[in-house]
């Protein structure tokens, strides 16, 4: 699943290739992706719409036109690709935006678990996924305090808690690991068990990954493209994740995965102990 790093690359790319362009007709060939309007409400609306710029919120994208928002979920697999003339059209494309200009936007998907969702301008930040996110990743979002109060009034393994997008967004399996490797913090220690020099170091540790990760461009697994048809490079940092049996680059004892709230996890094992309270 794309996670933050990896949608932020595709927010980048669709600005850099379709700012400014102006919908000429919009075809959905699979109704479900369209959460709301009705997809003929959808399609119409978009007629003579300009993309003024991409919004990222979590893991989502906000499309910015004239007079409304699109918010857009990749979910699992889902992705954009663009084309500079019309192409022929494959079974997992789902919905096509064609502009003015003759250029085509395509939502492909091959697991159809992605949404669209359109709205008048300014009402993104009341849609529902929205609403429940937490603050983003950054020093000046993220922050301390109300991080540690969240922590410390939950019994959910660490791990767990980090994924769940109410306590800081875009967050995913990937960087969770990579992240409390560099916490030093075992996936299922307690949350309500880190003391606070623990809880700011793991706040850091976020800040950092995800911050790396856009930077580079994402993580490329299973061979993840962006918007621009290019592969992230992250993956070359890795230091757990998918990273079993390889020495830790830290004390070189092998990398382990366990499986922690039915999601493969990696640690290692002398770095990252479970501490018994």
């Amino acid at each position: 699943m794309p996670e933050l790093p990896e949608v932020e690359t595709v927010r980048k790319g669709l600005v850099s290739l379709v700012k400014g362009k102006t919908i000429a007709k919009v075809n959905v060939y699979w109704p479900r992706i369209i959460e709301f309007p009705e997809v003929e409400i959808f399609q119409q609306q978009l007629l003579g719409e300009t993309l003024e710029t991409v919004d990222r919120r979590g893991k989502y994208l906000i499309f910015q036109f004239t007079h409304y928002e699109m918010v857009s979920h990749l979910r699992m697999e889902g992705k954009y690709e663009y084309f500079a003339e019309p192409t022929a059209l494959d079974k997992h494309s789902h919905v096509q935006f064609i502009f003015s200009d003759g250029t085509e936007l395509i939502y492909r998907d091959v697991r159809k678990f992605g949404r669209m969702a359109l709205l008048k301008k300014g009402m993104a930040k009341e849609y529902k996924g929205l609403l429940q996110l937490g603050p983003e990743p950054t020093p000046a979002d993220f922050d301390l305090a109300d991080f540690k109060t969240q922590l410390q009034k939950s019994s959910t393994m660490i791990k767990p808690l980090l994924l769940n997008q109410k306590v800081v967004a875009g967050l995913g399996n990937i960087y969770a690991d990579e992240v409390l490797w560099l916490a030093k913090i075992h996936p299922e220690q307690p949350a309500n068990t880190l003391d606070a020099q623990t809880i700011a170091r793991l706040r850091e540790a976020i800040i950092e990954v995800i911050t790396k990760a856009k930077k580079a461009g994402g993580t490329t697994i299973r061979m993840y493209l962006n918007a621009l048809g290019e592969a992230g490079h992250f993956q070359q940092e890795l230091h757990v994740y998918g990273q079993t049996g390889e020495p830790c680059a830290r004390c070189k004892t092998p990398i382990i995965k366990i499986k922690v709230a039915q999601r493969g996890t990696h640690l290692c094992p002398h770095c990252q102990k479970l501490k018994r309270v």
